[in-house]
């Protein structure tokens, strides 16, 4: 099954974590850890470094002691899962029954807007990083900037990338940092596309046509990042998989914004970006081990198991391949 996830925050759960009953990668509560990797069938999570900029002093040095961090787990557990930034590592690491983990930077306030910045947590091992988080920032501005307080888009004219923000994205694509327009406006996924030429991701975002939240991407915006050979992740939240009348199990939900997804923009479009430990618990999607039942549930609803195999691992290794070099 081996599956690929675009996206999580559990590095933030462990790093905020009481001094006194710290949380470790090697077993906690939360919705990952290694056992729940393990029992799921992971290959490879994609680790997060998330900042809420407007609740601390210095997002920079904050993003540094929150890697910091990232590495400590990944030296205590190096038997078990290893850090990557390349694609032959990862082929490695599978090989030798480990697991990967890629470091990705959710808001781009840390690096301040500027490129020196930017190289500074490439060469810390960054790989991809999601633009905005719900403010604006030095890079652009977020679809919640835009935003009722029902979680709907209004009618107000949209701003995206800032002029640095472009600056920014296309160093990025120059360094083979992968661009992540989850949180980011329309307006800034389109800028996105005007300025890079480089296939790019929406790591842990869903259908809009399916559940109108903002968060989620519209059909239009899906077939431009399909069109450009980018990638998005289905996110596990009950907000962003279902609108609150609509019935069934999330699981359902999620085969539901597979679908819509795969009618849009292709199979080849889909990936998995679960947002485990920043999203609520549901019984539903309770934590890592829930993969196993969500890949018999895609079975069931009428996807081969190639295309399965494609939405689990298969599409954004291909996409890794390209920048992970």
């Amino acid at each position: 099954m081996n599956v690929v996830d675009m996206h999580c925050d559990t590095i933030m759960k462990i790093y905020q974590s009481p001094i006194n009953r710290p949380a470790h990668l090697k077993k906690n509560n939360f919705q990952l850890d290694i056992p729940k990797m393990q029992e799921g069938d992971y290959l490879l999570q994609n680790f997060a470094i998330f900042i809420d900029k407007n609740s601390v002093d210095s997002p920079y040095e904050e993003a540094k002691n929150m890697i910091d961090a990232f590495y400590v787990e990944m030296s205590e557990n190096n038997d078990q899962i290893r850090p990557v930034t390349h694609y032959e590592q990862i082929l490695q690491n599978g090989l030798n029954q480990r697991m990967s983990a890629l470091l990705t930077m959710e808001e781009g306030a840390p690096i301040e807007g500027s490129i020196e910045k930017l190289e500074e947590f490439y060469d810390l091992g960054v790989r991809m990083m999601t633009l905005t988080w719900n403010y604006p920032n030095e890079i652009g501005y977020p679809n919640a900037a835009f935003a009722d307080d029902k979680g709907r888009l209004t009618d107000q004219t949209q701003k995206g990338l800032t002029n640095q923000g472009i600056d920014i994205v296309q160093r990025m694509n120059e360094l083979g940092m992968i661009i992540d327009v989850s949180h980011g406006s329309d307006a800034l996924v389109n800028d996105v596309l005007q300025y890079t030429d480089r296939p790019f991701v929406a790591s842990h975002s869903n259908a809009r046509q399916v559940c109108s939240h903002y968060r989620n991407l519209s059909d239009d915006l899906i077939k431009k990042i399909a069109d450009r050979g980018g990638v998005i992740g289905i996110n596990f939240s009950d907000s962003f998989l279902k609108d609150e009348k609509q019935k069934g199990s999330l699981i359902n939900a999620i085969c539901h914004h597979v679908r819509h997804l795969y009618n849009v923009g292709g199979i080849e479009s889909i990936g998995l970006g679960s947002d485990f430990d920043g999203i609520p618990v549901h019984a539903d999607l309770p934590d890592g081990t829930v993969m196993p039942k969500l890949y018999d549930a895609l079975l069931k609803s009428d996807f081969s198991s190639e295309q399965v195999d494609q939405i689990f691992n298969k599409n954004v290794l291909r996409l890794y391949q390209d920048f992970l070099v």
